[in-house]
């Protein structure tokens, strides 16, 4: 499922180390990504399973991808999806830009 993050864009921040106890809500319900942010969802410990759908009311997804400890996925901008933690998962997310974003929000929620 990976796209290639281009080349050009930046990291504009990095989320906490996130576990069962700490992960925001948002990121666990239908959410996306801003509009020219890619996301990059890197697993540290555990499995992390991520659903995309087609768009925010679809309930059914499209996709699902179980990315295990030291593996990563990109998610592209726009593109609705939540996660699902394994017991001892851990992870963050780095949100990538072409522009500078430092004070704008980065995810939708519904």
């Amino acid at each position: 499922m990976h796209q290639q993050i281009p080349p050009n864009w930046k990291i504009q921040r990095s989320t906490p180390f996130f576990t069962t106890k700490n992960v925001p809500a948002a990121l666990l319900s239908h959410h996306n990504t801003a509009e020219g942010v890619f996301g990059q969802l890197c697993v540290m410990a555990g499995t992390v399973t991520y659903y995309g759908f087609e768009n925010k009311n679809t309930q059914e997804p499209e996709k699902t991808l179980v990315i295990k400890a030291g593996e990563f996925t990109t998610i592209p901008p726009q593109y609705w999806h939540r996660v699902e933690l394994s017991d001892d998962a851990q992870f963050n997310v780095n949100f990538w830009s072409d522009k500078d974003k430092i004070t704008q929000p980065l995810i939708n929620t519904k």
